[in-house]
């Protein structure tokens, strides 16, 4: 593995998720000669496997891309790799290198080249760098995000100007725009202040980066109860709960929002939910003392209609 593809490492199971393949394929690539054992891959040796997986979908029988291999290292003496360092796809049933439409058929009259040794190196190795120089930016990108990320939290918890978390969480979000914490938190800050536009504004945009973020739901839920839209604070809340079940604080508002809406049953549902969940905090009493309303408030009821229906 050179270098440069050992910076960016993926295990082996990481890449048949990537590539959409069996262990069983990757395995007979391996038997087969095709791809060196490996239990972890740098991004060229991805490339190479994607490219097999791109010949054997068109059908191309392993013998026939081992053969094409062979062939190009023998005329093509600087490469050692024709699967990482050149262009290989599927012409129909010829397995074809193509740069700027030159062509050269080789003995067997199934592989096409045209093109000198030098010519052919240089041109295939720009696309393979300028790639993968571009997935190291991305990289670099988020990890400054993350740190970025993590300097908002500590203002937020250091009690620092809260402008200070702000424009380190803007900042994550301009080097990471799917970075849906930032944005979560960034709307709690302006919930807090009340500025429930700007708050739905990024509550929204972490949806839309991450839809099965449970934090950012409940979070838009919060928003919705607080603007009196009950029913999308229900949905919110629910989608939570989808998403993770265990979320105890969902279980929470999803009791008072039921309770406040005459919904005992559901009300006294998510209540034990919670109290299963958070046994022992001061929510956790806040939630007792809501049951206890619940259970006094029906047997106050209950023994009304049998005192009038007795009397009838």
């Amino acid at each position: 593995m050179s270098e440069a593809s050992s910076k960016q490492a993926y295990t082996r199971l990481e890449a048949i998720r990537v590539l959409a393949v069996t262990e069983r394929q990757l395995k007979s690539w391996e038997r087969q000669g095709l791809v060196e054992p490996s239990e972890s891959y740098g991004f060229q040796e991805l490339v190479a496997l994607r490219t097999l997986a791109r010949l054997r979908t068109a059908r191309i029988p392993p013998a026939k891309i081992k053969r094409a291999l062979t062939t190009l290292r023998q005329k093509l003496s600087g490469v050692t790799d024709p699967l990482t360092e050149l262009r290989i796809y599927s012409d129909g049933p010829r397995i074809r290198v193509q740069i700027g439409g030159q062509r050269m058929e080789s003995d067997s009259g199934q592989l096409l080249l045209d093109f000198g040794e030098k010519e052919l190196l240089r041109l295939v190795s720009l696309p393979s760098r300028k790639e993968e120089e571009r997935s190291n930016d991305i990289r670099r990108k988020r990890e400054e995000a993350e740190t970025w990320f993590q300097r908002g939290v500590e203002f937020e918890q250091s009690g620092s100007p809260i402008d200070q978390a702000i424009d380190a969480y803007k900042l994550a979000i301009s080097l990471d725009p799917v970075m849906a914490a930032a944005m979560v938190n960034l709307g709690t800050i302006y919930f807090t202040a009340r500025d429930f536009d700007r708050a739905g504004k990024y509550y929204l945009r972490a949806l839309e980066a991450n839809p099965k973020y449970p934090l950012a739901h409940f979070n838009m839920g919060n928003l919705c109860d607080e603007k009196g839209d009950r029913t999308k604070a229900l949905f919110h809340y629910q989608t939570a709960l989808k998403l993770d079940p265990v979320y105890a604080d969902a279980h929470y508002n999803l009791a008072l929002l039921h309770q406040s809406t005459g919904q005992v049953m559901k009300a006294v549902r998510y209540w034990r939910s919670y109290l299963k969940l958070d046994p022992t905090s001061q929510w956790a009493e806040i939630a007792r003392r809501e049951l206890e309303k619940i259970y006094e408030t029906t047997l106050v009821r209950g023994a009304t209609r049998s005192a009038t229906n007795g009397s009838v």
